[in-house]
């Protein structure tokens, strides 16, 4: 009579996963959960939901390309800095343009000045 063999415990002898352990390789591997929910009625579709969801350690999800945190300036100081000095950046180049645009005028403005007083001198002489 042969006895069913039974395999190795993942979590080592005999001892039962503690919620730690779970964790720990949970995070390690990382899980993802992705579904769809979609509520149609008579052939027209009414709602539809997808759901994507992704656990994992932060260096897992870098290895998979995941970092959109560094870049969101709500949650990075980093990005806050970089969005901070891009709007800067952006500020000066308009006010450098409407600074030139008031130049232009003004110039503009000064040499029409000029022609009409010529034009009223040679009318006169």
């Amino acid at each position: 009579m042969t006895t069913a063999q039974r395999l190795p415990d993942p979590y080592g002898n005999g001892g039962g996963a503690n919620l730690a352990d779970i964790l720990e390789r949970v995070l390690d591997k990382g899980i993802v959960i992705a579904g769809d929910i979609r509520i149609n009625l008579l052939d027209i579709e009414l709602l539809t939901i997808k759901l994507r969801l992704v656990v994992a350690s932060v260096d897992k999800a870098k290895e998979m390309g995941i970092d959109w945190w560094e870049t969101d300036p709500q949650l990075s100081s980093r990005a806050g800095r970089d969005e901070l000095a891009r709007e800067n950046a952006e500020l000066r180049a308009h006010v450098a343009e409407l600074e030139n645009a008031r130049g232009e005028v003004t110039a503009g403005g000064r040499e029409s000045a000029q022609t009409s007083q010529k034009t009223e001198k040679e009318a006169q002489g």
